[in-house]
């Protein structure tokens, strides 16, 4: 008995081979409707697209197309189903180059914000505004003490950073944001409050409500009293928070030394009151911090440019 084999086309395809000149070859003679009027579309020869074609063919192993009873080019099967993906491979590329435009610009992306504990009064004013103007760059807030905020900037775990006063270590460059006023205050029914020519002595024998070791308020704080006592001693009590502080000052407590942005609510709603003495407010400023030497990415250059345009709107006003 013979035994009859029937060889069936196992053509392989050469995935490797095929390349996107091959593949926009076939949809520009699609396109154009012949040789001719697609090579001057692609910018080549006629021979180069008729090797083009010949090539994608042969590594697939198909006949693209044929030309139709009228002369005209006409698909094979196998080359609509190419010129399909074809199609989709473009639309794909399209979306890849606005996508990447967009980051190059910075008008889409990630970036993370730290902001010494202070700055969180205003803080989500900034995000809210800049989810208003730079709707696709999604901002994370990273809120810390001063130590941490500058460990976070020299670990790179932050982008850019909000601070009353730029570390030295590591070398940064800074940008003016606004004023940040430090004032005095106590609880409702002082007995220093709206007094004129309040003596050291007087001031001095109150208890000062302190930030923790390291903190810019802190620092500032005993530079003001030092110099106010001239050597005199006087009492503090250390508190973890600017949220306890202000709570602890309504409480009686003591007087807080404070940012006036971080009790503008108290102050104009009177569980708070001013307490004036000279030399107050101490004006300082808050500052837009980035690593010195370090090229921001376009998203934290463009949020930079947003927050700086700003020109401090987003400060609460102290009474």
């Amino acid at each position: 008995m013979k035994k009859i084999f029937i060889a069936l086309n196992k053509t392989m395809i050469h995935e490797n081979a095929i390349t996107l000149k091959q593949l926009r070859a076939l949809a520009a003679i699609v396109k154009s409707g012949t040789l001719t009027a697609a090579a001057e579309a692609l910018s080549v020869t006629t021979p180069a697209v008729s090797t083009q074609l010949r090539s994608l063919e042969s590594n697939f192993g198909v006949t693209m197309m044929h030309r139709g009873p009228d002369g005209k080019t006409v698909l094979t099967q196998s080359g609509e189903v190419v010129l399909a993906t074809v199609r989709q491979i473009e639309n794909s590329l399209n979306s890849c180059y606005d996508n990447i435009n967009a980051l190059k610009t910075g008008k889409v992306g990630h970036l993370t914000l730290g902001v010494v504990s202070t700055a969180k009064y205003f803080a989500p004013r900034i995000v809210v505004e800049a989810n208003r103007q730079l709707p696709d760059v999604e901002v994370s807030l990273f809120v810390g003490n001063r130590a941490e905020i500058v460990e976070a900037l020299s670990d790179k775990k932050i982008d850019l950073a909000i601070m009353g006063r730029p570390p030295r270590n590591p070398p940064v460059d800074a940008e003016v944001l606004g004023d940040n006023p430090h004032i005095l205050v106590g609880p409702a029914g002082h007995a220093l409050a709206g007094k004129r020519d309040i003596s050291s002595e007087e001031l001095l024998s109150e208890t000062f409500l302190s930030r923790e070791r390291g903190s810019g308020t802190r620092i500032l704080m005993q530079r003001f009293l030092d110099r106010v006592g001239e050597g005199m001693e006087y009492k503090t009590m250390t508190i973890d928070s600017s949220e306890t502080i202000k709570q602890s000052a309504m409480a009686g407590l003591g007087l807080a030394f404070i940012s006036g942005q971080a009790v503008s609510a108290e102050l104009e709603s009177g569980r708070l009151v001013n307490i004036e003495f000279s030399g107050l407010p101490i004006v300082r400023h808050w500052f837009l911090i980035s690593r010195a030497g370090r090229d921001l990415p376009p998203v934290a250059r463009a949020f930079a440019d947003f927050l700086i345009g700003l020109e401090g709107q987003y400060l609460p006003k102290t009474p």
